[in-house]
């Protein structure tokens, strides 16, 4: 047997366990995807308080919500769901308590290209195509399943992906010619 399948075999039994009440196969699970929650957290909050505080909530629910999972198979993209939602409620709640004086003026989020790396090119992006250029890239999921986490049609993630890409390159452009 091979060991994508091995992998497979054992994420799914770990998933059924937790859905049995099992908290060690949960907590296991957790620890398999937190460099991918860390990554999908970090694409939408630069403070690590906040992206802590959104991998936190996601694993509360998470951990309340398991005994719904349908298909075991499917326990990263929920999860992942999850934590978009959870992402997305905190951007809104801040952004209805944030006193005036906080709100940039418009373009200045990529004022300083010429110091930007990579995860500060990224944030200059509008998150519609950050999302899905990291879901993509950086976490490896397929465009059908971006679809699914996104609720979105796949069409409009391939279009958002070609976007996405375009507006990166463009970005990199101006930084390399601002730094030259």
């Amino acid at each position: 047997m091979n060991r994508q399948r091995k992998e497979g075999i054992s994420l799914e039994y770990l998933v059924r366990k937790a859905q049995q009440g099992d908290s060690h196969a949960f907590i296991e699970l957790i620890e398999l995807n937190k460099q991918s929650m860390y990554k999908v957290a970090r694409s939408y909050f630069s403070g690590e308080e906040d992206i802590a505080d959104a991998m936190q909530d996601t694993i509360e629910t998470a951990y309340r919500s398991i005994a719904r999972l349908k298909q075991t198979k499917y326990f990263r993209t929920w999860l992942i769901r999850i934590l978009i939602n959870k992402c997305i409620d905190m951007i809104r709640k801040n952004q209805r308590e944030r006193p005036v004086e906080f709100f940039p003026e418009r373009g200045e989020i990529c004022m300083e290209l010429t110091n930007c790396e990579f995860e500060e090119l990224m944030r200059c992006l509008d998150e519609k195509y950050r999302t899905i250029l990291l879901l993509y890239y950086g976490e490896g999921f397929k465009v059908t399943e971006i679809a699914q986490l996104l609720e979105m049609e796949e069409n409009t993630v391939k279009s958002r992906l070609a976007r996405g890409r375009e507006k990166f390159r463009q970005i990199w452009i101006a930084q390399n010619a601002a730094t030259e």
